[in-house]
């Protein structure tokens, strides 16, 4: 039998609200919703949630990465936002994710490019972009009839 402690993330329905559920991540409680009238907009939804570990995820990076090579880079702003674009094929359609980076400070057009570049190697990046398997099972008693 598993612990709860074998699961880094954990999401439950929040007790107050329609369609609110409780995070937990690494001892903090974090809250997803939906807008209203679905939800109760007592959170940001779950994409974006996804969009904000992309953000978090590239922010580091390039400060890592600047810090490194000693670049004076400034404040960097990460920006993300996700359109759905039709698909060929009937009623699919698949998600656009946009990422603006700015900085306070005047870049050269190497540094550009290669933040850019590296922006595209966060581990979040990556993850998105590769290759996924995702398992899924129900962990849950079986009724008895």
């Amino acid at each position: 039998m598993t612990t709860e402690t074998d699961w880094p993330v954990i999401v439950r329905r929040a007790a107050d609200g329609k369609l609110a559920q409780d995070i937990t991540v690494g001892g903090h409680v974090i809250r997803a919703d939906e807008p209203t009238p679905l939800g109760d907009a007592s959170g940001p939804t779950p994409h974006q949630l996804l969009l904000s570990a992309l953000g978090a995820c590239t922010a580091m990076t390039l400060k890592l990465y600047a810090e490194r090579k000693k670049w004076d880079v400034g404040a960097l702003t990460v920006r993300l936002r996700i359109r759905w674009e039709p698909m060929e094929k009937g009623g699919e359609r698949r998600a656009i994710i946009e990422r603006s980076i700015d900085s306070d400070r005047a870049l050269t057009a190497e540094q550009q490019a290669r933040l850019v570049e590296i922006a595209d190697k966060c581990p979040v990046h990556r993850t998105l972009m590769g290759e996924k398997t995702i398992t899924t099972r129900l962990a849950a008693p079986v009724a008895e009839i």
